[in-house]
């Protein structure tokens, strides 16, 4: 496999929250463990906190008599209002803030603490930092604008957008127009028909767009933990269609929505699944053999089910396999990962197998925390602050359209993130079988995206590497979804 890209030239990989976070999830008592180690670490070192206290004071003062100490980032959308850089009052409110800040992050940097517990400090602190921002309260220099233009009818909807998301949401802000999208409508058009199903999926074939067709199918494995069609969103953006205008007789799994009775459903009965969908898409094309695609926890599939295969020599039903943002590597540093210790580990599992999926919703509200001035607080002052309605945008519908995991599978992708099982031969074993990557010698096309957050591109990298056979690594410059 050729690098040909400068790794030294590489922006450091998103660390804040990624995918374990979301499969373990942060309990409530570990952030409270947290907050109390930190305010023990206050009162046993007094001086260390009067140090950085007195530090503060003396740039409070600095800041109340004009002085710019910090500079703003240009790209930080919630300071892009004039008004915080000109505007008297709020200029020194946002001094103020980033002073506090940065002290904050100073005071954790020179405590005592342990390496672990001072990176759970940074990640507690930056939660509570994003949630403290000026931009957040109703003083927002754009909210009293829309406030002023509207009559004050924006904090009349503000509110009524807040109330039906305390009741119907979960308590977050909601991040997209639920009656804006419909699938069938506006959203997976491209005609296709089942062909096949099983107890866990329905096979999509879709309708031919081209004159002539390669007679190898493609088979697209999305992630479970989503639906199939963001791969087929609308006409403009529709993977789908690419592929089959350019002659590809495309096949898509759409994954059963799983509730309580079919808890026992693991990584073994999605690998047994999705073959029974390799050898439909043989048998209906006459192939030999098919493409794979798998994205996201899809890619873990599709590697599990080659490995599988190939333990069984019956490798040669798969003539390529491309990985789209999927972690065979697993080994992510995280801040988040700190707060999960065995005990936590097993109270994730123990809590799905107790309700026997774990709701989709619940990992939505850790993605969400991955990112909370993107996915929080961006809507908390769009829907509440200015009371506008949230847009209507087609990616984050399908990010919102959620479906649950059993509880098998859910235990299962924890021992992954645990235990890193692909990067050993016979580490995992699916179906009876063990696996081992290397032996793997199918061609491979692994993309991963700069910005990701969910997938680090270095540990999808890393994935890479564990593959037999020809390997061809992408970085692009977006992000989780491509």
């Amino acid at each position: 496999m050729r690098d040909k890209s400068n790794p030294a030239s590489l922006p450091a990989p998103a660390t804040f929250m990624n995918a374990q976070s979301a499969v373990v999830g942060v309990r409530g008592r570990d952030l409270l463990s947290t907050m109390r180690l930190l305010a023990a670490q206050g009162l046993k070192n007094p001086v260390h906190s009067g140090r950085h206290l007195l530090a503060f004071g003396g740039q409070l003062g600095r800041v109340l008599l004009g002085d710019t100490l910090h500079k703003v980032n240009p790209l930080d959308a919630r300071f892009a209002d004039p008004t915080w850089h000109h505007n008297p009052f709020y200029k020194r409110s946002l001094q103020a803030y980033l002073a506090w800040q940065k002290q904050v992050a100073a005071w954790i940097d020179d405590s005592d603490l342990s390496a672990d517990d001072r990176a759970r400090a940074r990640f507690l602190a930056a939660l509570m930092s994003d949630a403290m921002s000026p931009s957040n309260s109703p003083l927002n220099p754009q909210a009293l604008k829309e406030l002023f233009n509207t009559g004050g009818s924006s904090a009349f909807k503000g509110l009524r957008h807040l109330l039906d998301d305390l009741l119907h949401n979960d308590g977050l802000p909601s991040q997209v127009s639920k009656h804006a999208f419909e699938v069938g409508r506006n959203l997976a058009c491209t005609p296709g028909a089942v062909v096949f199903r099983n107890e866990l999926l329905e096979l999509i074939q879709y309708k031919p767009m081209s004159e002539k067709q390669y007679l190898r199918p493609l088979l697209i494995v999305p992630p479970q933990i989503n639906k199939y069609y963001i791969f087929d969103l609308s006409n403009d953006k529709s993977f789908v269609q690419y592929a089959l205008k350019n002659g590809l007789q495309t096949f898509m799994i759409s994954w059963r929505n799983p509730d309580p009775r079919h808890r026992e459903w693991g990584l073994s009965s999605y690998v047994q699944a999705v073959e029974e969908a390799v050898d439909a898409c043989r048998a209906i094309t006459g192939s030999k053999n098919v493409n794979l695609l798998g994205a996201c926890a899809g890619g873990l599939t599709i590697a599990a089910l080659q490995g599988h295969l190939q333990a069984r020599r019956q490798l040669r039903k798969v003539s390529s396999a491309t990985y789209m943002v999927s972690l065979l590597d697993s080994q992510i540093d995280s801040p988040a990962m700190l707060f999960a210790d065995e005990q936590t580990l097993e109270s994730a599992k123990r809590r799905s197998y107790q309700h026997g999926v774990l709701d989709g919703r619940d990992m939505a509200r850790v993605f969400a925390w991955m990112r909370p001035n993107d996915l929080i607080w961006n809507y908390w002052i769009n829907n509440y602050l200015l009371g506008k309605q949230p847009p209507a945008f087609d990616i984050l519908y399908w990010n919102n359209d959620n479906t649950r995991l059993p509880a098998a599978l859910h235990g299962d992708l924890i021992d992954f993130f645990k235990h890193n099982p692909l990067s050993r031969a016979g580490g995992l074993e699916v179906c009876g079988t063990p696996v081992d990557l290397a032996k793997v010698n199918v061609d491979s096309f692994s993309v991963a995206g700069i910005n990701d957050h969910i997938t680090p591109w270095d540990a999808v990298y890393r994935s890479t590497l564990l593959l037999g056979g020809n390997r061809r690594f992408v970085l692009s410059n977006s992000g989780h979804i491509q």
